[in-house]
């Protein structure tokens, strides 16, 4: 595939995936996923910050414990003693995260027992408290069986009493997603398709802020959670109970905050599911305690800061410089290798999304990774139609002739040898059996082609190693090319490395040779070898039926008659000067002649090679 083709599937690739993850992101097609790496994140950053606005004072398993023989219907003069400290102290707004549907007054009256002092004095302090201002009470919806939404509201001689009257009471309703978990919240809880009452954190936090309370239905903001459960600083209920309560330190230490009495004993059923449910790693699942929640929701209302998604247009632009860079790579590199990038992409990805997160961003993480698979996918199809059917083809045509490394720098050098014809300066090597026909007459048809093929298998090994292409085989001579298909600046000086080592090669199958055919009168087996270096044609040669990749030209033909001349001079490697001198210092020679060759008016000369110091 041309690079002018690459870049316009590319482009097409990049443009068209982005669009689709764009689209995905808005549609919500992967908020599962999303939501998931979402939670991910909570529980890799543990206390992302610390609470400064909010506090809970807990009825817990020690407050139970002190007063197990106390209902809770008749705690409405403890409730107004922590009321009181609270206000003492100096808290900003507090909070009552019970939904008082009961009374102690109203309980007596409906037993009817007689009426006493008591039975109409009981909540007074409690009431006085709430008059006093700086109080939020808790509401509820309820659902029937058509599963129509209920108020439940605290008793009206409760909300009566509040300033406000029923403006301060608030719906302590979470919003879940889909999957039930708590992630973000609505300031504004819908009652019925006309009507909403505002939320109890949401309340909480305008009260802090001295702003006033949403009127009508706003989107859904997602909970900037200050950590996993526990984070929210507690106080025990039963401190304030104490005589010098409010010179407590923690308790003087809820000056300013938001503090929300609740009750929290260990078993209580007010847990909920949010970011810290799900367990990853070593990590445990935790659910979260209603109180805790809102205390959360009103850490993020009164923070300002909200963890939103990035700007659509930023948005799109990571997601096409992500895909643009995959996209570049998985047509740079092997498939094998595109598929390590990707998983490595899809990594670093989450990291980023990870960092964001860190400031409060909200940055997809699926959808770009599944625009990346895609995106590697894509590429790959059209590779294995397009360009590794072309190397596919490369390596049935080459893989016969070179060694499994040549054939990958040929590959990777994205230039194909022209198969057309192409001419190279390269080093052409042919290696004769002396006495093949002395030899072959001692031996069956079927010994003659078992030594040719052991032979051979030992003649190639260094043609292979030194990177030279196995030209062809004719009867008992085998021709290799050094320097083509893929150039190769040193192909001399490996030509000459290979033919000292088919010489050492030979020398020990003489020992295969007398193992084999012990007693049948064999000479003993020897080579010639014939280097000559020059410019030659390599391509496809042949007819549409029959055709090889071949090198052709005067060096073959010269490289071929200088291997001839082995016999007449008693050299076992001949190579003309023309090879000595290509392969520079070292190379440690014989005799020395000038000598004519059939097919060349120039004489050649020629020299014995002995070895080669490098």
């Amino acid at each position: 595939m041309t690079l002018k083709k690459k870049i316009l599937y590319g482009v097409l690739v990049v443009v068209l995936l982005a669009a689709g993850a764009e689209w995905a992101t808005r549609d919500a097609w992967l908020q599962g996923p999303e939501n998931g790496y979402t939670d991910l994140w909570h529980q890799l950053a543990g206390r992302l910050y610390e609470p400064r606005h909010t506090a809970i004072v807990a009825i817990d398993d020690q407050t139970r414990l002190e007063h197990q023989d106390e209902p809770l219907v008749f705690w409405s003069p403890h409730f107004a003693r922590v009321i009181q400290i609270l206000r003492e102290v100096g808290a900003r707004v507090i909070g009552l995260d019970f939904l008082f549907s009961v009374s102690a007054e109203s309980w007596l009256k409906k037993i009817k027992l007689p009426e006493s002092q008591l039975s109409r004095t009981y909540d007074l302090a409690f009431r006085e408290q709430l008059d006093a201002g700086k109080v939020i009470l808790a509401g509820d919806l309820a659902f029937d069986a058509q599963d129509k939404a209920k108020l439940l509201l605290p008793l009206p001689d409760y909300w009566a009493s509040l300033p406000g009257k029923l403006d301060d009471v608030g719906l302590v309703r979470f919003f879940n997603d889909p999957d039930g978990v708590v992630r973000r919240f609505a300031p504004v809880f819908p009652v019925s398709k006309r009507l909403g009452w505002v939320t109890f954190a949401e309340l909480l936090a305008a009260r802090a802020a001295g702003q006033e309370v949403p009127e009508t239905f706003q989107p859904l903001k997602a909970i900037a959670f200050s950590g996993p459960p526990g984070t929210i600083p507690r106080v025990s209920f039963q401190r304030f109970l104490s005589p010098d309560a409010a010179r407590d330190p923690q308790i003087q230490a809820l000056k300013g905050k938001v503090v929300i009495v609740a009750y929290e004993p260990s078993g209580m059923q007010d847990n909920h599911q949010t970011p810290y449910a799900r367990g990853f790693f070593n990590i445990p699942p935790r659910l979260m305690s209603g109180p805790e929640v809102h205390a959360n929701i009103v850490e993020t209302l009164l923070r300002g800061r909200f963890p939103r998604p990035l700007p659509a247009l930023w948005r799109l632009l990571y997601l096409a410089a992500i895909l643009a860079l995959g996209v570049a790579l998985f047509f740079r590199f092997a498939p094998l290798r595109g598929l390590a990038l990707l998983g490595l992409l899809g990594l670093l990805l989450a990291v980023f999304s990870y960092l964001l997160f860190r400031r409060d961003w909200l940055l997809p993480t699926a959808a770009p990774q599944l625009a990346l698979v895609l995106g590697y996918l894509a590429v790959l199809g059209l590779r294995l139609t397009g360009e590794e059917r072309e190397r596919a083809r490369l390596r049935q045509i080459f893989g016969r002739y070179v060694s499994g490394e040549v054939m990958e720098k040929i590959l990777a050098s994205g230039k194909p040898p022209d198969l057309g014809g192409e001419a190279f300066t390269v080093t052409v090597l042919f290696a004769d059996i002396r006495n093949f026909t002395t030899m072959s007459e001692s031996l069956h048809p079927h010994e003659v082609v078992e030594m040719l093929n052991n032979y051979f298998s030992r003649a190639c090994e260094p043609i292979l190693a030194e990177g030279g292409m196995v030209d062809k085989f004719v009867g008992d001579a085998v021709m290799a090319v050094f320097g083509a298909p893929h150039p190769q600046p040193d192909h001399a000086r490996r030509a000459l490395r290979a033919a000292l080592a088919m010489a050492a090669a030979a020398h020990g199958f003489q020992d295969w040779m007398a193992a084999r055919f012990p007693g049948q009168n064999i000479p003993e087996f020897h080579i010639g070898i014939g280097l000559h270096t020059g410019e030659t044609v390599v391509g496809n040669i042949g007819t549409p039926q029959r055709f090889e990749f071949t090198a052709i030209g005067d060096t073959v033909n010269t490289a071929s008659r200088l291997e001839g001349l082995t016999k007449e001079l008693g050299w076992q490697i001949v190579a003309s000067e023309a090879t000595i001198e290509a392969a520079g210092p070292g190379v440690v020679t014989g005799g020395r002649e000038e000598r004519r060759v059939k097919g060349r008016q120039e004489p050649v000369v020629v020299l014995e090679v002995k070895g080669l110091e490098e």
